[in-house]
């Protein structure tokens, strides 16, 4: 029982390495300024490690001391987690375009008429290669970071699983192994939360003194310390490891079993047609998952205009709850009314075609990006030729990202390109409360820090509901479809067939899943970041394609499965 109680600790402390990535990833896209398909591919990138080594570990299971290579494997992910956070220390400080020129710099966003050429530094300053090369290291860091949380992870689960059923009784053994299979099903909500709160602190709280930060968390160049969250989780890992080197080797009741032939059993399931169409319709619906779960965080961020941290929120405190229930209602159901194999089929077909009457409204509740001057909306088509050269003097920086909201209600991507001349700080916090004198706002107009926002909070509500109801529909199949594997093929090939199943579900849908659904969300991208010429992170989506691809994806997933 210290066992489980340990390997339940283990389960959940990894499960927080892995899934707390997912859960900062808009932020680190924001901080390092990467694609959507370049995060994507990082998000998925553990499963590389792991699935080369999967197979081989699930043959030599028996002949080695497993409580040990466990403790290993969790110190591996541990040492991975603090590589994760590494970039945090061995980076500079985040820097954003300021319009307060405070002590940090002398430069400012506002419109400075007549001081042509005094701009150049506040675009060019990240430019040096220096600046270029550190980027590389970052990915680097995080890439091999990730493999060694795939290779760490691969004696943790079917060692820690077949020691127990070795050791349990007959009668403990499904209990035990129930019980670690929530905790599971628990560590990415964990995670969600974790991701949450930790993303609620500025990024450099341990560089920058609390009163010089000007941003806020709602502030789209808002960063948080995701960095955080890695240290937590890791340490646990590290802890949680310890009782493995004590735990003894025993060796299992029965005896070693016979190397079986390894292409012909393959071979044998592969040929199975029930086996085969189940393990596709878990592929199908596991590939929804991977991008699900991976960019679910951005899609709220920038649907209904949350923080990073609320978004995490509602992932890890509505819909993975969701998910467990729709689990646990589906493995009641089939233990209740002891069902056939045909039986079981026809209810992962109900569950899926319920689940697509539920998903299809998603697709339209939503709505499109603000208006943002220059990039979603051009004044010109209101106020005739006037609008258009309202900045021209002031001579304003290209790269400069400081959205304001003006009081017409229109976007503008830095004061300077509204034409603010004054602003107004908050002597007390040191805050912009306001900018005035703003040549491109009609009626000497004034404008707020800060992105207006999309108008669709009214639509969040349902939209988070129907997801949740989504979910429990869908994966009220998950129990059902393992038993119609693990009852359509022969006894003696069990733990090969589920062997081959997880390898598959891995290769087609954990490692390409996310990369693919990265690739779609970029495609929508109207205004890209630029570091040193080359495409950084997204400004600004074109929210409603975002929502078609993005949701249309997920929806065909969901057509596949069923």
């Amino acid at each position: 029982q210290f066992f489980v109680f340990c390997h339940g600790l283990l389960q959940l402390s990894q499960l927080l390495v892995s899934g707390y990535l997912k859960s900062s990833i808009s932020t680190i896209e924001r901080r390092y300024g990467l694609s959507s398909q370049t995060s994507g591919l990082l998000a998925s990138f553990n499963e590389v490690g792991n699935t080369l080594l999967i197979v081989f570990i699930s043959y030599f299971g028996s002949r080695v001391h497993r409580p040990r290579f466990i403790g290993c494997g969790a110190i591996l992910v541990s040492l991975a987690g603090f590589l994760m956070s590494l970039p945090h220390f061995i980076t500079g400080p985040y820097e954003y375009d300021q319009s307060v020129a405070s002590m940090f710099s002398n430069t400012t966003d506002l419109c400075q008429p007549g001081v042509p050429g005094s701009r150049g530094n506040l675009s060019d300053a990240g430019c040096t290669p220096h600046a270029a090369r550190e980027n590389h290291e970052v990915l680097l860091v995080m890439f091999i970071a990730q493999a060694l949380l795939g290779i760490g992870g691969v004696p943790i689960q079917p060692f820690g699983i077949s020691y127990i059923d070795d050791f349990a009784s007959e009668r403990n053994s499904p209990l035990y192994l129930g019980i670690l299979f929530s905790v599971t099903v628990i560590g990415p909500g964990v995670a969600f939360m974790l991701g949450s709160a930790m993303l609620r602190f500025y990024v450099d709280i341990d560089k920058v003194a609390g009163d010089e930060v000007q941003l806020t968390n709602k502030d789209p160049r808002w960063v948080g310390a995701w960095w955080l969250g890695f240290l937590v989780a890791a340490s646990l890992v590290a802890l949680s490891a310890v009782p493995y080197f004590f735990f003894p080797r025993e060796m299992p009741k029965e005896g070693v079993s016979p190397g079986r032939d390894f292409p012909l059993v393959l071979l044998r399931n592969l040929r199975h047609p029930v086996y085969l169409l189940v393990v596709l319709a878990q592929v199908n619906l596991s590939a929804m998952v991977a991008g699900l779960a991976t960019f679910m965080g951005k899609f709220l961020e920038r649907q209904f205009s949350l923080t990073a941290s609320l978004a995490n929120m509602i992932i890890g405190a509505v819909n993975i709850p969701g998910a467990m229930v729709g689990i646990v209602v589906g493995g009641a159901i089939l233990k209740r009314f002891q069902m056939s194999l045909r039986q079981c089929s026809a209810m992962c077909v109900l569950g899926m075609f319920l689940c697509l009457l539920v998903a299809f409204p998603l697709l339209f509740l939503g709505c499109p990006t603000q208006k943002v001057a220059g990039v979603t909306y051009s004044e010109s088509s209101e106020f005739g030729h006037h609008a258009l050269e309202c900045n021209l003097q002031c001579d304003c920086p290209e790269k400069a990202y400081n959205p304001i909201c003006g009081s017409n209600a229109i976007e503008y991507i830095s004061p300077c390109s509204a034409g603010c001349r004054v602003v107004h700080i908050d002597a007390d916090n040191n805050s912009v409360l306001n900018y005035t004198n703003c040549s491109c706002i009609s009626e000497n107009g004034f404008a707020k820090p800060g992105t207006c926002g999309t108008s669709c909070s009214h639509l969040f509500l349902p939209f988070v509901v129907l997801s949740c109801l989504a979910g429990i529909l869908a994966s009220t199949s998950h129990t059902p479809s393992f038993m119609l594997i693990l009852r359509s093929i022969q006894p003696e090939d069990k733990s090969f067939a589920v062997g081959i199943q997880f390898m598959l579900l891995r290769v087609l849908a954990w490692m390409p899943g996310p990369v693919l659904y990265g690739s779609a969300i970029d495609t929508t991208c109207i205004l890209w970041e630029k570091k040193c010429d080359r495409k950084a992170a997204c400004r600004y989506y074109d929210n409603n394609l975002f929502r078609q691809r993005y949701l249309g994806l997920q929806f065909f997933f969901e057509v596949g499965t069923f």
